[in-house]
């Protein structure tokens, strides 16, 4: 039997966050059935957990590719196993962005993830005029995203893209950010990616791996407090830790059901 969970990942409470399906599976299944499945649900990444040589395997698909990195499904991946008993301590995940580990603390659900390196970078043919605003800064990673950093939090909240034109730019995910209005928060941002399916990520971990060194080094300190400016909105605690991100935040099982297939 396959179990399948839907998890609000960096939420407080249900129907905040960012929604993962969580994917558990007791034997190996095709990569065009885990494609299938990621395209039936619908959400902006679904997970799939499989036990491997003492190690959890986990891949992430959205409804139309595999990905290399996705935060929130690696806190929701685990939040699952915890909740269910198939893991105690601390636990590791084999990816294809290497071992990430996961382990619980005062803030929920702290998971490891590589620091994205960024570079400047012009901007890409029709990435202006499909943005809509000329950005103080733009920046390129090596996830293949673009950081383009807006003077103000009302700018970002505001901001309407013209998404069709967007999914044409040449990128993974366009990631729009500035300092926050809130004295108890460091910086906000919103994720889009409307070639790979979504066109807006409601909390996107693999953005703070490269917004974590981008404010570090801009405000000066490595322990910072962000907000994703998304319709469900959530908050995350960022840490730079050498070459490494430490995301933590807390997650919420909506529902746990069997699939048939």
């Amino acid at each position: 039997m396959v179990l399948l969970h839907l998890v609000d990942a960096f939420a407080e409470r249900p129907f905040t966050g960012n929604p993962a399906a969580v994917c558990l599976l007791d034997r190996d299944k095709t990569d065009e059935w885990m494609q299938n499945l990621a395209f039936e649900l619908g959400y902006s990444e679904t997970a799939f957990v499989t036990r491997r040589d003492n190690m959890w395997q986990l891949r992430w698909f959205s409804p139309s590719s595999e990905v290399r990195l996705c935060g929130h499904a690696t806190l929701a991946s685990a939040h699952v196993l915890w909740s269910l008993g198939r893991a105690q301590g601390p636990i590791e995940f084999a990816t294809l962005s290497g071992v990430l580990k996961c382990e619980r603390d005062a803030r929920g659900i702290a998971i490891d993830l590589p620091c994205s390196k960024l570079e400047d970078a012009p901007p890409p043919v029709g990435f202006l005029s499909a943005l809509g605003v000329r950005p103080l800064a733009l920046k390129r990673t090596d996830q293949d995203d673009y950081v383009a950093e807006l003077e103000s939090e009302d700018a970002v909240a505001k901001l309407a893209p013209d998404l069709a034109a967007l999914a044409q730019v040449k990128a993974r995910g366009i990631c729009v950010t500035s300092r926050a209005k809130d004295p108890e928060l460091d910086f906000v941002s919103r994720f889009f990616a409307p070639a790979f399916g979504i066109p807006e990520d409601p909390v996107t971990g693999s953005a703070h791996c490269a917004l974590a060194p981008l404010w570090a080094a801009r405000l000066g300190k490595t322990k910072l407090r962000a907000r994703q400016l998304s319709r469900r909105g959530g908050v995350l605690d960022v840490e730079l830790v050498g070459d490494r991100v430490r995301l933590a935040g807390r997650a919420v099982t909506v529902f746990t059901g069997a699939l048939t297939v």
